[in-house]
């Protein structure tokens, strides 16, 4: 595991929204992409609820990303963050650390006060 992708980037591989995330995403060796159980979460309350991507294309992303289960290194990882306020950002960024993993997002604001946290934004060219 190299990358975990926030709920953004999932959105934008499961419509090929994005040239540059579809592009860099597929030169990621296998294994190297995975996203959290949070971001996985975000999405698939969008699917349910008549956002994009439809259900099906998140199902078939999944069979090629793997879901990271929040365990209790994360949820360590979250209590001991500078807390600014409570959100799934936060969860997700807690997430990527516990794993020492890069947080790869299109929000970069979002993820910018996180000590430690390493970010790449996939939506530009590089």
């Amino acid at each position: 595991m190299k990358y975990m992708l926030d709920s953004n980037i999932i959105v934008y591989l499961t419509m090929n929204a994005n040239e540059y995330v579809v592009r860099r995403a597929a030169e990621c060796d296998e294994g190297d992409l995975v996203t959290s159980a949070i971001a996985y979460a975000e999405v698939a309350f969008g699917s349910l609820n008549e956002q994009p991507p439809v259900i099906e294309q998140l199902r078939a992303f999944v069979e090629e990303v793997p879901v990271l289960n929040f365990d209790y290194k994360a949820a360590l990882a979250y209590a001991s963050l500078p807390f600014k306020r409570g959100s799934f950002d936060r969860l997700i960024a807690a997430h990527a650390l516990s794993h020492d993993l890069i947080m790869v997002t299109h929000n970069e604001k979002h993820f910018a006060d996180v000590p430690g946290l390493k970010i790449e934004n996939w939506t530009v060219a590089a």
